[in-house]
């Protein structure tokens, strides 16, 4: 089974003024996270505000990326949907692209009740793309909170084509457990960018995050200082990070994260409800304050 390795982007889907996908900024996006050192692209799931897309902006989105990436990134199609039909409608079409996986989150509103019934509720999204890999993506947000370990355990049997987690926890003791369950064949990219040194420090090879739309270069450079054992240059480059996530904290995540590409010249508009779309005084300070963090060699 191939893992995903190094910095994997979960991109900004981009809207225009009137709310709609701006496709050709897909272009931009894919080119500049191939020239910042990027790996792969995790799409449509939170960054990329997936469940705020239809069904059809979805197909449009993973075939756009598809074609940007011209096969320079590994990409991975985030399907999950309220809907089981959505999911698998989403799927079914994620397996027909030139694409490395297809993942999908647990349902959050009714909610898989046992790691059983998840298994069941994944095993069925999974089949549907038969021919790619599949990684659930476990997220506090979706209200699932069930163990990932025993997860890892059922489903092994059940689903062939299960290639891991898209682990978005600061669980390190969890996130162990699941580097380890099954003889450690399963892959667990890691998705919590303000706590990658100590994922790296417990086994991480690759990491999933939003964080590396804008700031890749920054967080390469601490990954190699870290397999180089330059323990005081992580703590320095953490520095810079806690500061720029600061800024995300106090101005909205999807929203400040949008505001931030302008730091490479891309405008991925504003985020679709219910999230706060922020005012331009607002974006300016986004944009100042990601500047004084210092992540970015001028």
């Amino acid at each position: 089974m191939e893992k995903l390795t190094g910095l994997i982007a979960a991109p900004h889907t981009p809207f225009d003024a009137a709310g709609n996908v701006n496709y050709s900024v897909i272009d931009q996006i894919a080119a500049h996270l191939i020239k910042d050192g990027v790996n792969g692209v995790y799409i449509c799931g939170t960054t990329g505000e997936g469940i705020h897309c239809s069904v059809d902006e979805r197909k449009a989105i993973a075939e756009r990326w598809v074609n940007a990436a011209n096969g320079q990134l590994k990409i991975t199609v985030h399907t999950g949907a309220l809907s089981i039909v959505d999911t698998l409608e989403l799927t079914r079409h994620a397996e027909t692209l030139d694409i490395f996986a297809t993942s999908a989150i647990g349902p959050c509103f009714f909610k898989p009740g046992s790691v059983a019934d998840l298994v069941d509720y994944c095993a069925t999204v999974a089949a549907t793309a038969p021919s790619k890999g599949f990684y659930y993506y476990h997220s506090g947000m979706s209200g699932v909170n069930l163990d990932m370990e025993q997860f890892l355990i059922q489903a092994e049997g059940r689903i062939p084509n299960l290639y891991g987690l898209k682990f978005n926890s600061g669980d390190l003791y969890e996130y162990q457990r699941c580097l380890r369950a099954c003889d450690g064949k399963f892959d667990i990219p890691f998705g919590v960018d303000e706590h990658l040194p100590g994922a790296l420090a417990v086994g991480a090879i690759g990491a999933v995050g939003s964080t590396y739309n804008y700031a890749a270069p920054h967080f390469n450079q601490m990954i190699t200082d870290f397999h180089a054992g330059k323990h005081n240059a992580v703590i320095a480059g953490m520095d810079n990070v806690i500061a720029l996530i600061r800024v995300l904290v106090d101005f909205g995540g999807v929203a400040a994260g949008k505001a931030a590409m302008a730091l490479h010249d891309i405008d991925a508009g504003d985020p679709r409800l219910p999230l706060t779309p922020l005012t331009s005084e607002q974006k300016e300070t986004v944009i100042t304050r990601m500047r004084d963090a210092g992540f970015i060699k001028q």
